[in-house]
């Protein structure tokens, strides 16, 4: 499970920066919405796996509340997995 926890949160953290940086300042500055609708899925389930993996890593590492509240919301900010990845996944 490690390893694929891994690479989720590589992949989520990769598709949320290519959202937030790339799709959604084109969205807006040239009205091109078209990377956005692209990206926003892959995303989106890419979260969700996330969240699932951190859930099943709470009761499998046995991480305390303040981890697993680390680990989950690091998903909510930019580069946020990357440093779960080398703090608490490696």
């Amino acid at each position: 499970m490690n390893k694929l926890f891994r690479i989720t949160a590589l992949l989520e953290g990769v598709s949320y920066i290519l959202l937030l940086f790339i799709a959604v300042p084109i969205k807006y500055l040239f009205n091109d919405p078209s990377y956005v609708k692209l990206l926003g899925m892959p995303h989106g389930i890419l979260f969700i796996a996330y969240i699932f993996f951190s859930i099943a890593g709470r009761y499998k590492y046995k991480w305390g509340y303040k981890d697993f509240f680390i680990i989950s919301s690091a998903s909510l900010i930019p580069f946020g997995t990357f440093y779960v990845d080398n703090k608490y996944l490696k």
